[in-house]
């Protein structure tokens, strides 16, 4: 197999195989080869979006200990990280929204625990889209759903949705795995946009795991696809697993750019980071209120980014920033 070759086909959109991408994957990280994978990345990918990167926001409006219990991610029960419940008001909620828009992001995340009722979330949704500009993409970060849950989002005004299968998922979680395809699906014939995610991404999952969830990202033509690392809760069973490096998780942004199709022209990355940039990831987000990274329950005060922070990682890379709506969700 020649990585001259590979990248040929990723950059002539000619879809890669399994065992392609897995060669891809088990490139040393601190090689020349695996530098050359990551250029291919960032060429194609400023190519696909005319070197216009996106800076995403999300905010969370409750807090609450999660019955899901997703090993990775602070908001879980088993984890006992938060213990009360808690939550923003709908005007807040506005207001948070509103500043971000302001600030000129692309796209606005609504974001709440599984178990946060559906039909209250979307009467925040109908608050905010009331206040936000026709133009504005709102996006919600919300449990799976069925078809009338899907239905109620959209009619409450919301554009898309992010929704990811998650490695390991039904294993490292309590969710059943076929209830994320169930909901992607959902989601798509409410008429709303999905975008996904190769993550969290531990030392412990194997070239073959990766592969597999990047293929199935690239399936479901989503608004982007990419990859985010898992970050260490402490104290928690999964913290003994332990972190793989920006380097690693740039190396798996560019094999993911270069496996999926054109049409997706979004490539994220989770925490923004420069060497994410550099790999051609496009997007980023910045975060405030509750964050499953982070055990603080305002992130901002902790691991989140600001809006501005992401613009100056993007521009320190060499990309130039979108202005207005998104266009990964048009």
């Amino acid at each position: 197999m020649q990585l001259n070759d590979l990248i040929t086909k990723g950059l002539n959109d000619e879809r890669l195989s399994t065992d392609e991408i897995v060669y891809l994957l088990s490139l040393p990280a601190t090689s020349s080869e695996c530098y050359q994978l990551l250029a291919a990345s960032r060429e194609l990918s400023g190519r696909l979006c005319d070197n216009r990167a996106e800076v995403h926001a999300q905010f969370a409006i409750n807090l609450a200990p999660c019955p899901k219990n997703c090993m990775f991610c602070s908001f879980a029960a088993k984890n006992g990280i938060f213990k009360g419940a808690s939550q923003i008001s709908p005007d807040d909620a506005a207001e948070t929204a509103l500043a971000f828009e302001q600030n000129g992001v692309n796209a606005i995340y609504l974001m709440a625990t599984a178990s946060f009722d559906l039909a209250e979330f979307c009467e925040y949704g109908q608050e905010i889209r009331r206040r936000l500009r026709p133009e504005t993409m709102l996006i919600a970060n919300v449990a799976d759903q069925q078809e009338s849950g899907a239905r109620l989002l959209k009619d409450a005004g919301f554009n898309g949705v992010y929704h990811a299968l998650r490695l390991r998922e039904g294993a490292d979680s309590d969710i059943n795995p076929d209830d994320r395809l169930t909901s992607i699906r959902a989601f798509k014939e409410a008429g709303l946009i999905v975008g996904t995610c190769v993550e969290p991404v531990g030392p412990e999952h194997t070239n073959e795991e990766l592969a597999e969830l990047i293929l199935f990202t690239a399936a479901h033509q989503p608004a982007f696809s990419g990859a985010a690392r898992r970050i260490s809760i402490p104290g928690t069973a999964l913290a003994e697993r332990g972190m793989i490096s920006e380097l690693r998780m740039a190396q798996i942004v560019a094999a993911t750019r270069l496996a999926v199709p054109h049409a997706v022209i979004g490539n994220c990355t989770h925490e923004p980071c420069g060497i994410g940039a550099l790999a051609g990831a496009n997007l980023f987000w910045a975060e405030s209120g509750a964050n499953p990274r982070d055990i603080q329950a305002k992130t901002e005060e902790g691991r989140g980014h600001t809006v501005a922070s992401c613009r100056t990682i993007f521009s320190e890379a060499d990309w130039q920033l979108l202005e207005g709506p998104s266009a990964f969700f048009c």
